[in-house]
């Protein structure tokens, strides 16, 4: 009727859509599909839009759809409505579907674009479904035929990808994955997009520049598209023929031939021209061998004072360039006609769904402007012939061979080779047998999986070993240096030096070092004791728990040849002698005039202040604070600045000399508090 809009039924799957859309449908029309698919099999029913107005109840515009086709067909549903949502597929109980379209008198409403296909297409989609309609990074749909649509878009091209805004049938038309008058099923990427999307015409699609965009789309294909050396040089001239050559003279008398081999995509120079333009022309291209042939990129001669371009032509192909087949669409009675050029500088793709196997391939043109000249390159890859093994026999015959093949010819070259007729393919002589026996092959595979395991395992062994050996290195390193007293390391004074007071420079300090049982045996709290007793002529070291450092000039010295220790003598533990104490001696008669410092008990002494902290020239054991001895025992120790206002000792009593040894006795210290004052300027 004078209803239906774009309709394509194919033998699988299908478009229809009303008259006008995705405008206003007129009033008053009406257009009925009948569908039919393989007998066995059901039809579905997708809608991609539908808007159709309701004003009466769908008694004058509506959507019918039937089970079956004539008299005999039974309603499945009528639909009306705007924007009427149908959720799921409508599906028929047989192999025939009527759909019929009503428009009655109405104000608006754009009508409907539906797709169906064969119940075993689950993920079927219809033309109007873009990229943004689906969350996934990766899935697979089927496309119906018939999504070459003039009311739908695409920007981009392969091998870049499609603006996520494209119709992704039609950009899957213009990939050249599908046919555009079969359908078929699709597997979509989604990636990141990129700011700028190229325009190109392929497969009667034309592709238009695209702006940014978040995301885009790129199909998975086998891979069969790469070039088959036209523009290379792969395929030698003398394997270019012409059925034609155009040869003329310009003004200057110099003679131009277009000749075959300048048929050369992208080459620099004149392209192949025919000497008559006619439909009988035509460009051959000898590939030496089958091959699978997926496509053709065609332009015009490129070179602007000369504006020749071939925008329509045929593709026929051959084994021995004797009998020719006309390419064909499966299901289809008429030869396919391809659109070629549109100017002389685009490079314009088609794709063969199913490909070409064939060894000869030859375009004819049909249409063009001016005159007849063109550039090509073939697309597609190697065609391999694989065979079982022959285990004990030896190969047949030739004539048994011949015999294969011309039974095979004759039903062959009438037809589309397809990949799936490559299977049935029997060989020639010539074509040698290189497939690898399946034990091989599983060797091979078997090997290939477990060399990088094994090279792993013994990496990672080997590393362990290494960090385990290390590791032991380490521990037995770190457990020696604990085998030492902690006093008796060589880092204890750096680390004790930030808690004690200044010392001057030009005294250097020499460690002196006491056993565990020396210190253990030591009793502080008798220190006082002995300390309150008759004073001593000489200073005694205080000892109380803490390990000192003598100066150099200390008066504290151990006997020669013998090692200082206070097992052999006990001063504090003995009973009061008029003897001199194992490690001291008299000050030299020409030493210094002051001694140094000597520790005294001062919990009698009643100037001290409380607050006054403890100085001691003695080192502590860790880092324990020294005990102090009696209640207000503080550790004094020498002050070394000539600057102090006011000197810690009294001078000795009497004068010095040889014979006044006895008679040295010293002070106790005149003023604490002037002594600590200058030890924390």
């Amino acid at each position: 009727g004078d209803g239906c809009g774009h309709t394509v039924l194919g033998p699988e799957s299908g478009t229809l859509a009303s008259i006008n859309y995705p405008q206003t449908s007129p009033n008053s029309t009406v257009c009925e599909w009948e569908i039919r698919v393989k007998p066995g099999q059901r039809v579905q029913l997708k809608f991609g839009d539908f808007d159709i107005e309701d004003s009466d109840s769908c008694h004058s515009s509506y959507l019918r759809v039937h089970n079956g086709i004539g008299p005999s067909r039974t309603e499945i549903g009528k639909y009306c409505g705007f924007g009427f949502q149908m959720d799921g597929l409508i599906t028929s109980k047989s192999n025939e579907v009527t759909v019929q379209f009503m428009s009655g008198t109405h104000t608006s409403g754009r009508g409907f674009l539906a797709a169906y296909s064969t119940t075993d297409k689950s993920d079927l989609i219809t033309c109007l479904d873009n990229a943004s309609h689906f969350s996934e990074p990766e899935f697979n749909k089927y496309c119906p035929a018939g999504c070459v649509i003039p009311f739908a878009d695409i920007s981009g091209t392969i091998p870049h990808g499609y603006r996520d805004s494209s119709s992704l049938c039609m950009a899957g038309v213009h990939a050249g994955v599908v046919s555009n008058t079969l359908g078929g099923q699709i597997n979509v990427v989604i990636s990141k997009g990129i700011p700028y999307y190229e325009g190109s015409l392929a497969n009667n699609v034309t592709s238009k520049v695209g702006p940014l965009s978040a995301s885009l789309f790129t199909f998975k294909t086998s891979g069969c598209y790469g070039t088959l050396g036209m523009e290379s040089g792969v395929i030698p001239d003398s394997q270019i023929m012409a059925s034609s050559i155009l040869e003329w003279s310009d003004q200057t008398g110099q003679v131009n031939i277009w000749k075959p081999e300048n048929a050369r995509l992208k080459r620099v120079g004149p392209p192949w021209a025919a000497f008559i333009s006619d439909e009988h022309q035509w460009l051959q291209i000898d590939l030496n061998k089958e091959k699978r042939i997926t496509g053709i990129i065609t332009t015009g001669s490129t070179l602007a004072e000369y504006y020749y371009y071939v925008s329509a032509y045929r593709i026929l192909y051959s084994d021995d360039a004797q009998k020719w087949t006309v390419y064909r669409e499966p299901g289809m009675d008429k030869d396919k006609i391809f659109q070629g050029n549109t100017e002389l500088y685009q490079e314009v793709r088609n794709n063969f769904i199913p490909p070409i196997i064939a060894r000869f391939f030859r375009i004819n043109p049909l249409k063009w402007h001016q005159k007849i000249a063109m550039k090509v390159e073939l697309l597609g890859c190697q065609f391999s012939i694989g065979r079982a093994p022959k285990i004990t026999m030896p190969p047949p015959p030739q004539n048994k061979n011949d015999d294969k093949n011309d039974e095979f010819s004759d039903d062959f070259i009438h037809s589309v080779k397809t990949s799936l007729q490559t299977d049935k393919t029997t060989f020639t002589p010539e074509i040698k047998n290189t497939t690898v026996t399946p034990s091989v092959t599983k060797d091979v595979a078997l090997a290939a999986v477990l060399v990088p395991v094994l090279v792993m395992v013994f990496t990672t062994l080997i590393l362990i070993l290494v960090c385990a050996w290390h590791w032991r290195n380490r521990k037995k390193k770190t457990e020696g240096t604990y085998e030492l007293p902690y006093w008796d390391r060589a880092g204890w004074w750096k680390g004790m030096k930030q808690f004690l007071p200044t010392k001057s420079a030009e005294h250097e300090e020499t460690p002196v070092r006491y056993s565990s049982s020396e210190i253990s045996h030591l009793r502080p709290r008798e220190v006082p004791t002995m300390l309150q007793t008759e004073s001593a002529e000489y200073a005694q070291p205080l000892v109380g728990g803490i390990v000192g450092t003598l100066h150099q000039r200390s008066t504290f010295k151990p006997e020669e040849g013998k090692e200082a220790s206070y097992a052999d003598l006990d001063p504090y533990n003995s009973p009061i002698q008029e003897v001199y104490h194992a490690y001291a001696e008299p000050l030299p008669i020409t030493g210094p005039e002051y001694a140094t410092p000597i520790i005294m008990d001062m919990s009698s002494h009643p100037s001290t202040p409380l607050g006054v902290p403890s100085i001691s020239t003695f080192k502590a054991a860790g880092n324990q604070a020294p005990p102090l001895v009696g209640t207000y025992n503080k550790l004094l120790s020498r002050t070394d600045s000539a600057s102090s206002a006011q000197a810690l000792y009294d001078t000795p009593k009497g004068q010095p000399g040889p014979g006044a040894a006895a008679e040295l006795v010293y002070q106790v210290p005149q003023s604490v508090a002037h002594s600590t004052g200058s030890k924390d300027e």
